[in-house]
């Protein structure tokens, strides 16, 4: 890869755009697709033999916190009314028993992210149990990804034990910024001191990968206390490391009214924090995954890389093959053969389908021809930075360059940056064209070239 970034180039594609987690996104979502059209995908699933060739990954929303972060932009639910938590766990029973009828019994699970919100508001006692019916219900692989995200207040050495005996073996670590002053003005505090502690003990125990997450353009932030951050990061030395721009959205994400505006950093003051988190993450051995992600060249994202096995999901990159996913709890969203499906946003709603012995999917889609050819040339520009037309026209019938002549020309741009080589037989993401991945393949996102509505997404960078 080259360390050296262009700022011009980032603050060019300083813009919203799909994260592509799936592609069509899941603004596209509609309410006809829902409980029956799930149950069908399920049923086939059932039937077929991805039963027996393609393990499932599993993804589990935990909703709850113990207090609010001002920057935040998850479905969460701020409480210190325990028994919601010990309801939610009845709920989430209440889905699996649901599930299990129309999905069969011996679906095996090479994958498993517990995500929040913050999965270790429960007790050890509670995750335990939750584990026991996700370990009971479904066919763990010994050599599976069993992931939990952990805010490091709500955890010490033997809650580390704790969650190793319960079968997890990699961590998640929300850190944001170490600089007491930013951590402050978005309400989350935590030393660095403890994170390293947490960190060390972890390793001892076990845990394969340890991922941190950071957020730049946080209030109080400086190019100088960002350094600093980073520079920690680095002593830390995770496995993986996540680094997300912060996009300040009150009108949609009411805990970001509690932000400063005015503290915010300059346009150009983040796409400089970027650009030097970029090139100094890299300069310190580590490899550019892709958008955000970062990871040791021993890890197995960076393997999966170089071999050209990497997958996206929601979750972000992923070293499992692509397949089905099946998403448990409120919001959750999964997909299952060629559609998505998304539950119940609200607690109540997610409750109350249940209770009436209905699975609490509320909108999902169907993908058409159309949709199968583009998303798969969109992941493999997200995963592999190539796409081989012949590929495309032997899985879909179809002459690439003619069904796709408007996006090629749209690409000659991206090529004239070089950002992407295009010859008759592929296209091809170039080492500078990583950091704009996003926006190359939003050329071939029908949805979006038809409307141009992304403000309601997410910075690129």
């Amino acid at each position: 890869m080259n360390t050296h970034i262009p700022i011009e180039i980032l603050q060019q594609f300083d813009v919203p755009g799909p994260r592509y987690t799936s592609y069509p996104t899941a603004d596209r979502f509609v309410e006809a697709h829902g409980e029956a059209q799930f149950i069908q995908s399920l049923q086939e699933r059932k039937a077929s033999a991805r039963t027996r060739t393609s393990p499932l990954s599993l993804y589990v929303h935990v909703p709850f916190c113990a207090s609010l972060c001002y920057y935040c932009a998850c479905n969460k639910i701020i409480t210190g009314n325990y028994q919601k938590a010990v309801d939610y766990l009845d709920d989430l029973a209440r889905e699996i028993d649901l599930l299990l009828p129309h999905l069969g019994q011996t679906q095996t699970v090479s994958q498993v992210h517990l995500g929040g919100g913050t999965p270790t508001y429960f007790t050890d006692e509670d995750l335990h149990r939750l584990m026991n019916l996700l370990q009971t219900s479904f066919h763990w692989q010994s050599a599976g990804e069993y992931a939990i995200e952990v805010d490091p207040r709500t955890v010490n050495d033997d809650r580390l034990h704790q969650l190793w005996a319960m079968g997890f073996n990699r961590l998640s670590l929300g850190i944001q910024d170490f600089d007491p002053k930013v951590q402050q003005a978005v309400h989350r505090v935590q030393t660095l001191g403890s994170v390293s502690g947490l960190m060390q003990t972890a390793r001892q125990i076990g845990f394969a990968s340890i991922n941190l997450d950071l957020i730049y353009g946080l209030p109080l932030q400086t190019l100088d206390s960002w350094h600093n951050t980073i520079e920690a990061v680095l002593q830390l030395r995770p496995e993986r490391l996540a680094l997300y721009g912060y996009a300040h959205l009150p009108v949609r994400f009411k805990p970001q009214r509690h932000i400063d505006v005015h503290a915010l950093p300059q346009a150009s003051q983040k796409t400089a924090m970027l650009s030097m988190a970029l090139e100094r993450l890299q300069e310190a051995g580590y490899v550019y995954i892709g958008m955000d992600h970062f990871a040791l060249p021993q890890d197995s994202l960076s393997i999966a890389k170089r071999q050209g096995r990497l997958h996206r999901n929601f979750q972000g990159y992923s070293t499992r093959p692509d397949g089905d996913l099946l998403g448990l709890g409120v919001s959750s969203i999964g997909s299952m053969g060629a559609s998505y499906v998304q539950n119940a946003k609200s607690l109540d709603e997610y409750s109350d389908l249940l209770h009436q012995g209905k699975l609490p999917v509320v909108k999902g889609v169907a993908l058409n021809r159309d949709d199968l050819a583009r998303r798969s040339i969109i992941m493999a520009l997200m995963c592999q930075g190539r796409v081989e037309m012949a590929g495309i026209e032997e899985s879909h019938l179809l002459n690439f360059t003619h069904y796709f002549a408007r996006e090629l020309t749209k690409l000659q741009d991206f090529v004239e940056q070089g950002l992407v080589k295009v010859d008759s037989h592929s296209v091809e993401i170039t080492p500078l064209g990583w950091y704009v991945v996003r926006a190359i393949a939003m050329v071939f996102d029908k949805h979006v070239q038809a409307d141009g509505q992304r403000a309601h997404f997410s910075q690129i960078l």
